[in-house]
């Protein structure tokens, strides 16, 4: 069978790419002609150049019989808010409507917890759940909820469709790198001495890409399906790092006031002068919030795995160890 992948350069498209050719799939990934084609090198796979929002998009995908559209543009900078929704909404509809004109057979959308928001105290909550999208944080959270619209319209129209919604995703090919994957980053380049009080679900990438192959097997269309893992506190991941590392994690907690009133300065006004800022302020508001959610049905219905969390903290560490692109000097 050959499928069609959007966003293969990036952290998921590429474990998705590798296990798709494990598994015996012919695989025809879309890249950007900017993109870096480092996480796709040596692999087996038909590179077609475009965009998402591309007219002839359709025309690319003919002669697949699946669709795996994983790309998203994420960015929690206020300056690239237009760039996230026309990437995010706008790119998802085209996609689909190109798969629709191809007469792509079934659809594996990839969406994002962040789309579904966080329950109330920490508490974890599963695909019934729905914040208010006026209650979502920043632009990219918006912009995956609307995407997820398009998707959910897709289906009612007649696509042979399954959402599938990734929490945090941890282990190799991590590239840009991911918020989470610049946290391990930090950590190793001992660049993190406090932490916030937040938390977040982890899971270990590989099984990601499993839960989108399973998705496309068992999914029932028109649903979404969480793939997730564990809950832990910033503390208890940063713990588990220094276990792994030797190196010593960071004791003392920062009041969330503080990191705001530097993001502040650091993006609203430095960045306004031409600085890069370096924290944002829709990422710090993210932090005030514990993202906990349950995957039970996607264990359930799709059978996905629940490998543990510490040894796919160690693949990441290993990875970003092996990694020219990071600073070698000053990771251990």
């Amino acid at each position: 069978m050959r499928v069609f992948v959007t966003g293969g350069t990036g952290f998921i498209g590429s474990n998705l790419v590798r296990l798709l050719l494990k598994q015996g799939y012919t695989v025809r990934a879309l890249v950007r002609p900017t993109s870096k084609l480092d996480n796709l090198d040596s692999l087996d796979v038909e590179i077609v150049t475009g965009d998402l929002n591309d007219e002839n998009l359709g025309q690319k995908m003919q002669g697949c019989q699946v669709l795996f559209h994983v790309a998203a543009h994420y960015s929690l900078w206020q300056a690239d808010r237009e760039a996230v929704y026309r990437t995010n909404v706008l790119g998802t509809r085209n996609v689909l409507a190109a798969a629709r004109q191809a007469g792509i057979e079934r659809t594996v959308y990839t969406s994002s917890v962040a789309a579904i928001g966080v329950g109330k105290d920490g508490i974890a909550v599963d695909e019934t759940h729905q914040s208010p999208v006026e209650k979502l944080v920043g632009h990219y959270k918006k912009s995956k909820y609307f995407a997820e619209q398009e998707a959910f319209k897709a289906y009612r129209a007649g696509q042979d469709l399954v959402i599938v919604n990734p929490s945090t995703p941890i282990g190799a090919w991590d590239i840009k790198p991911t918020p989470t994957g610049e946290i391990i980053l930090r950590f190793l380049q001992r660049k993190m001495p406090f932490y916030v009080d937040t938390g977040l679900n982890l899971i270990d990438v590989e099984d990601v890409a499993w839960g989108h192959l399973l998705a496309l097997e068992k999914g029932q269309s028109g649903d979404r399906y969480i793939l997730g893992n564990q809950n832990l506190t910033l503390k208890a991941i940063l713990d588990h790092l220094a276990e792994i590392t030797n190196l010593k994690a960071p004791q003392n907690s920062l009041p969330h006031f503080v990191p705001y009133t530097f993001a502040w300065i650091d993006e609203l006004i430095l960045g306004s002068l031409g600085k890069k800022p370096s924290v944002s302020l829709d990422g710090v508001k993210m932090a005030r919030q514990k993202m906990y959610y349950d995957a039970t049905k996607a264990v359930r219905e799709l059978g996905l795995p629940q490998s543990p969390i510490k040894p796919a903290l160690q693949k990441a560490v290993a990875w970003f160890n092996g990694n020219s692109h990071f600073d070698q000097k000053k990771v251990r």
